[in-house]
């Protein structure tokens, strides 16, 4: 460090600030000092930075499916960001469990880290977990789920926007009877349905009952539930499906059942996963900026620990963007 600092003449207080991305130091001199950092091959002393900062430079990401590409493209945003401060990033999955959730971040407290990303599993009403992470005064940042009534660091997409979004598009394409292949009882799937049924209130359509089928968050539940739409007299011309591998699974179904997507059921997504595209019909969906979500979340928890005090909770929301594909496209 001292070596950054004669170099470039600055002092080793600026330099140190600048490897540590602090606010007092403009972008412009961050930039020198991290360029001639990696030219004189600078590798930073993380035991005694520890020591002296009272930190362990770990930060948690807690996400409950680590097939599912959209969370890998939240975690490289968040690694994106983090990484060249000098922070690791460990990753739990919590396979959609409330009660693996919480095991999991108790074992990252286990290892001090200085704060964490969560997507939450955890059911509306269900904020106990939080509230200890707040007295026990670990700074957090939500992503993509939102429980009901928790003040806490936010960042993603409103979810009753990208039901209305969803559910429009196909009333625009022409679709009369729309269905839904709903997700999990968390804020995600509430509010996805909750879009479905206010876009279709306002265009005068009122779906039948068994129009709303469950679903879970992945490719089997989508089949099923797709196959049990099917059997509906008469049948939708249209679905909205909780996330893309749901309608993945749906299309399968829909293909296997001798019918075609679009023309006779239009299929329609969300979240944008990597693969959407290259499906036997390509898929429309609703786009959430998933990488977007990491880096955003990222700054943010940085900010909070970097922070003196609590910040008073921050809401940040990503807008959706309406992804049109074959799989909906009918006029």
């Amino acid at each position: 460090m001292k070596d950054i600092a004669r170099d470039l003449g600055v002092s080793l207080m600026t330099v140190s600030k600048a490897l540590r991305n602090h606010s007092d130091i403009s972008e412009q001199t961050r930039k020198r000092v991290l360029k001639h950092a990696r030219q004189l091959g600078y590798q930073p002393n993380w035991i005694a930075r520890s020591l002296a900062t009272r930190r362990t430079y770990v930060v948690g990401l807690v996400i409950p499916d680590l097939m599912h590409s959209f969370f890998a493209e939240v975690a490289k945003g968040v690694a994106r960001k983090f990484e060249p401060l000098g922070y690791q990033i460990v990753i739990s999955n919590s396979e959609e469990k409330a009660e693996v959730e919480e095991r999991q971040i108790e074992l990252l407290l286990a290892r001090s880290v200085d704060g964490l990303i969560v997507a939450s599993a955890q059911a509306n009403g269900r904020s106990g977990l939080f509230q200890t992470l707040r007295a026990r005064k670990v700074p957090f940042v939500l992503i993509d789920r939102l429980p009901a009534g928790l003040g806490a660091h936010y960042v993603g997409v409103n979810d009753e926007e990208i039901g209305v979004l969803a559910t429009e598009h196909l009333i625009e394409q022409g679709c009369r009877r729309i269905a839904h292949i709903r997700g999990p009882a968390i804020s995600t799937g509430i509010g996805r349905l909750r879009g479905y049924r206010r876009a279709q209130a306002k265009h005068g359509l009122k779906a039948p009952p068994e129009y709303v089928v469950s679903g879970r968050h992945d490719d089997p539940s989508g089949y099923e539930a797709m196959r049990d739409l099917l059997r509906l007299n008469p049948r939708p011309d249209g679905v909205f499906c909780y996330n893309d591998p749901v309608a993945a699974g749906a299309i399968k179904a829909v293909l296997e059942a001798g019918l075609n997507v679009p023309h006779d059921l239009a299929i329609i997504g969300a979240g944008n996963v990597h693969y959407s595209d290259l499906l036997r019909v390509p898929l429309s969906t609703v786009d959430q900026s998933s990488s977007l979500i990491g880096e955003t979340a990222a700054d943010l928890l940085a900010q909070c620990m970097e922070a003196k005090t609590q910040p008073t909770p921050k809401r940040i929301w990503i807008p959706p963007r309406l992804v049109v594909r074959e799989s909906s496209r009918r006029i």
